[in-house]
């Protein structure tokens, strides 16, 4: 499967001129990748302003989603806000041109931005399979959480969308890096570069990382681009048997 790391300098709450940007970013992939992966918030930013940013399940966020994947014929992901029963949720949401759909509302909600204020926590993780990929993804926050993402080799391809910022971006890099190797997966993070509406700097360093923790593609730091590189699940089983740390983990339960 080849994967597609989508890193931009995303307009604070315009979702058209996100929606234009984004686009001129992905079409170089159409037919050239199978997942394309946004940030956390790709269409406004990291805003605590779901009264007037959120969107239904099936707003115009879902459809431009939607459009873009049969388009280019990949799967298609990233987060942004949704209402639902009157609650507000940092939903990830996966379409593809197969008609999948998935999603997944983020568990860890930032309280040190007042997120959890403002929105509903998720209850449930998933895990879903596309053209043959076991993935799990997960928001920002999130990856600090190491049990909450814990591998029961359910997983292949963990997946991280983020707005994390320059100050801790070495926590980023490293914790990115923890989550592969303690799970012996393939670990991909998305993140945005440039300046917020609230003053908050962002420099990127999107990654791909290998089941043994190494980097194997780079978004580099202050640019807008995308990186795109194959994993093999073939040479993921092989490094599982070889060197089955996942034997030997702990039982637990978590409870919501």
């Amino acid at each position: 499967m080849k994967i597609s790391v989508i890193q931009p300098d995303i307009s604070w709450e315009n979702k058209s001129r996100n929606y234009q940007k984004l686009s001129g970013l992905i079409s170089p992939l159409f037919n050239k990748t199978d997942i394309v992966i946004l940030p956390e918030m790709f269409n406004t930013g990291f805003s605590m302003n779901p009264e007037q940013l959120s969107e239904p399940p099936d707003g115009e966020t879902f459809k431009w989603m939607k459009s873009i994947a049969e388009e280019g014929n990949f799967g298609l992901c990233g987060s942004y806000i949704v209402i639902e029963n009157k609650n507000f949720f940092n939903r990830w949401v996966f379409v593809s041109r197969e008609n999948d759909v998935w999603h997944y509302d983020k568990r860890h909600l930032f309280s040190m931005g007042n997120e959890d204020k403002l929105f509903s926590a998720g209850k449930s993780r998933l895990i879903f399979t596309f053209r043959g990929v076991r993935i799990s993804p997960y928001i920002c926050y999130d990856l600090r959480f190491p049990v909450w993402g814990r591998n029961r080799e359910e997983s292949d391809l963990i997946i991280y969308a983020a707005n994390w910022p320059e100050s801790r971006l070495s926590v980023w890099n490293i914790l990115l890096r923890a989550r592969a190797i303690e799970n012996q997966c393939y670990v991909a993070g998305s993140n945005r570069t440039g300046t917020d509406g609230e003053g908050i700097r962002y420099c990127g360093d999107s990654l791909i990382i290998n089941p043994r923790g190494e980097i194997i593609s780079s978004a580099g730091t202050d640019s807008e681009c995308s990186v795109s590189v194959e994993i093999s699940l073939t040479e993921l089983s092989v490094f599982r048997k070889k060197f089955p740390v996942l034997n030997d983990a702990d039982d637990f339960t978590i409870k919501i």
